[in-house]
């Protein structure tokens, strides 16, 4: 993987530009004085001091030598939980600001503004409102997903027609429970990432999201605080659909991506390379395994093959491998 492929992932987690460069270069180079680094980065001391310190601080970098002026990349694990449990915090930050935001909204408008803001939809209703909206968009959809749905079949026909017209984008940030059911991932995930949705998964999302272009969004609850059948917020132009699509991309940008896009032809077999796809996207190896329709012995097998061609002695080196080629 080039430093430009692997710049937009350290970015996601968080490394500011000088950080990110620092790093780059210490990968290229490996052990280094800061007077080295700041050569060969061609920037200033006092701008390469600082962001050595951080990569530092955050378990990226470490340092030797006889007067500890020596630093250079150590094993990333115990550095990424951190940069994770950051990014975690700032996403729930974010969720905190939207909900702050709404309170302000609901107490800065009227009873009768708020009525022409926010439509409530129950019952039935649901999924025919949500199919209309959809089929609705011009330009983009933008959608946290997560358990339960409001439809019992699992293939999403209105998102299969608006990607094969071209005319509509979307962005899809899913619940890993989301992805773990087999049926569901099979059916409906797939098909659509296959047609061109640009998918991401997060652990957990704040709420089930779907926001149609800039003028609307619909809200519901997530599995963990709903069933199926409740209700469905309609969010029209305002302060809090501001706050909705921010909170959007605040998670899209924590997200790590379900799928790459375009790839070079891979070593891997198709099978291997959905293997590291669901691994990539925290999927444990039961799961793995029904999803691929495979037993727990054929994956472990599989990912024997891809570690020793890799070269990997753990998962996460398989993984780090996997992106730097492209593999997934």
């Amino acid at each position: 993987m080039s430093d430009g492929d692997l710049a937009p992932h350290l970015s996601r987690l968080g490394l500011p530009d000088d950080e990110i460069r620092a790093y780059l270069y210490l990968l290229r180079t490996g052990p280094s004085t800061i007077d080295q680094v700041s050569i060969g980065l061609a920037e200033p001391i006092d701008l390469v001091t600082p962001a050595v310190r951080t990569l530092v601080d955050a378990g990226l970098v470490g340092t030797g030598g006889v007067d500890g002026r020596i630093v250079t990349p150590v094993p990333p694990a115990s550095g990424l939980q951190i940069l994770s449990r950051r990014r975690e915090s700032e996403l729930e930050q974010a969720r905190v600001a939207t909900l702050n935001a709404y309170d302000t909204f609901r107490r800065a408008v009227s009873p009768q503004r708020t009525d022409d803001l926010i439509e409530v939809v129950t019952g039935t209703a649901i999924a025919q409102r949500i199919q209309q909206m959809e089929l609705s968009a011009r330009k983009e959809i933008r959608r946290l997903d997560s358990p339960p749905y409001f439809t019992e079949g699992h293939v999403n026909n209105a998102e299969l027609e608006q990607l094969a017209r071209g005319d509509v984008t979307y962005k899809v940030v899913y619940a890993r429970a989301a992805i773990e059911d087999p049926g569901r991932y099979a059916q409906n995930v797939q098909p659509c990432v296959a047609a061109g949705e640009q998918a991401r998964v997060l652990p957990e999302v704040p709420v089930k999201l779907t926001i149609v272009d800039q003028q609307f969004a619909t809200v519901s609850l997530p599995v963990a605080e709903a069933d199926v059948n409740r209700s469905l917020l309609v969010v029209r132009p305002s302060s809090l659909l501001s706050a909705l699509i921010g909170l959007f991309e605040a998670s899209w940008r924590l997200a790590v991506p379900l799928h790459a896009g375009a790839r070079a032809p891979s070593p891997v077999q198709p099978i291997e390379q959905r293997l590291l796809g669901l691994l990539a996207a925290g999927a444990n190896d039961d799961s793995i395994a029904r999803q691929l329709g495979v037993s727990r012995r054929t994956v472990f097998r599989h990912l024997q093959r891809l570690m020793d061609h890799a070269g990997a002695t753990s998962r996460f080196q398989l993984a780090v491998h996997a992106v730097r080629h492209r593999w997934i």
